[in-house]
């Protein structure tokens, strides 16, 4: 056959992801591509869930005392003695290396309550700065001041050992649960390691950490990323080239997944940009501007884009990248862990995380991490890049492009937050399918805070 003959390749418009990637020249695994399809118990949610305080203590109570929760990465916690601050809805965590392990303790003092430790840091002891009260770093008692006027302390030294939380850790995440009898983690997470098996995420490190701090529910600013659904409406720039309706979310558990792909626009574009058009604004690439990458008249803007991640990643991973799929190095795999951690699988580096900031139900810290593969020595653990309110993501420089797409997401979340305590309506409505990733949150939230407090909504 001459090259004149070679029949020319081209998208089928409307197909699912499910099926979209079997089109592709290396098609995702089987494993990976079988549906998980989620039929909701309602796709109505009431907003106390996002507007009420007495649903914050709920959760405090029910949720965050309760569940296997990311912490930190264990390169975080480099050396015995290295430990990081976690907090959560007024509850204060520290989780340290020891010479047997990573432990967590409960951040105050049992002599008066005083926070512990007050930032990060590195230390052979905890020393409380009130009075002086101090543990060693398996959390027993070695120091207290006037021995003679605490006869109780010695009557029952157990007792004054700092209150444990338990850890597991998956994928370099060190993971924490204030419940001394919850499930393993390895339970809790299911059929996911077996999934992110395939990506090593013990080989990444932290390049990029940036928080920032929004005027809004953690679940408010958690939802605007749970779906395609919002991509005409808030980032245009994007329809011609991300997919929504043809997306993917499949349910496992305790964990979900929402899968964007790339290289076929939105439901409703009113005109097929069609694969030049496709590659163009994947790669922001003018008018009159060459292409950057090699594109023929027979392949798709996906063959191009996965040809040029795979060669891209092929001078970290080598010949390793060759096993990978196109999905896998073009699609957007969103992962959930509920109830708010992201990692997102395959070759994305982004990682969300997502917590009220405080004890405030009205407030919340959404943190941004890019996870980035290396071999040989581990490079340096980006320090954490903190933004107040009203500081702008395009100041994280680090985050490239993403920065921009930060902005366009956290311009809807304050104004939702307003809306919700505006709105007349008691309820917001999710869609039947490209929602059901937020659906799935919240009827893991009424089982985890409603059913235990013994309430409905």
């Amino acid at each position: 056959m001459t090259t004149s003959e070679v029949p020319i390749r081209r998208r089928t418009p409307g197909l699912s992801w499910y099926d979209l990637v079997l089109e592709d020249q290396h098609p995702v695994p089987e494993d990976l591509r079988s549906p998980r399809i989620y039929p909701p118990s309602s796709v109505e949610i009431p907003n106390e869930r996002y507007t009420s305080r007495e649903w914050h203590v709920l959760e405090r109570e029910h949720l965050w005392r309760k569940v296997w929760q990311m912490a930190c990465r264990e390169e975080h916690l480099p050396e015995v003695g290295s430990y990081v601050l976690y907090d959560i809805a007024g509850d204060s965590y520290i989780v340290v290396r020891t010479r047997d392990g990573i432990r967590c303790y409960v951040n105050a003092c049992l002599h008066r309550g005083r926070a512990l430790k007050d930032f990060d840091g590195r230390c052979s002891e905890f020393r409380c700065p009130f009075h002086g009260f101090t543990w060693r770093l398996d959390g027993t008692l070695r120091y207290t001041p006037a021995p003679y006027e605490f006869p109780t302390v010695d009557s029952d030294r157990a007792a004054w050992n700092l209150p444990e939380a338990k850890v597991g850790v998956w994928g370099g995440f060190v993971f924490i649960n204030p419940d001394s009898t919850a499930e393993p983690l390895e339970d809790f997470l299911g059929e996911m390691p077996q999934q992110f098996a395939r990506w090593d995420f013990e080989h990444r490190y932290v390049q990029a950490h940036v928080e920032k701090l929004l005027r809004c529910n953690w679940k408010v600013a958690q939802e605007a990323f749970d779906e395609g659904l919002h991509v005409g409406g808030t980032h245009p720039q994007s329809a011609p080239y991300v997919g929504d309706a043809n997306g993917a979310v499949d349910v496992y558990g305790n964990v979900a997944r929402q899968i964007s792909p790339s290289g076929t626009p939105i439901e409703d574009l009113p005109e097929d940009p069609g694969e030049v058009e496709i590659l163009r604004r994947m790669l922001d690439v003018r008018e009159g501007e060459d292409l950057p990458i090699p594109f023929s008249q027979r392949t798709t803007a996906r063959d191009s884009m996965a040809d040029a991640a795979r060669e891209r990643w092929r001078s970290v991973l080598g010949d390793d990248i060759d096993r990978a799929s196109d999905g896998e190095l073009v699609d957007h795999w969103n992962y959930a862990v509920f109830p708010n951690f992201h990692p997102w699988g395959a070759f994305n580096r982004i990682v969300y995380r997502f917590r009220p900031n405080g004890d405030l139900h009205d407030e919340c810290i959404f943190e941004v991490m890019f996870l980035t593969p290396y071999r040989g020595e581990q490079p340096p653990t980006a320090a954490v890049r903190r933004l107040g309110f009203d500081d702008r993501w395009s100041e994280a420089t680090e985050l490239q492009t993403l920065g921009l797409v930060m902005e366009q997401d956290s311009f809807n979340m304050e104004r939702v937050q307003q809306g919700l305590q505006t709105t007349r309506r008691p309820c917001i409505t999710t869609s039947t399918f490209q929602e059901s990733m937020i659906r799935w949150r919240h009827d893991l939230l009424t089982e985890w805070v409603e059913k235990r407090a013994g309430r409905s909504s």
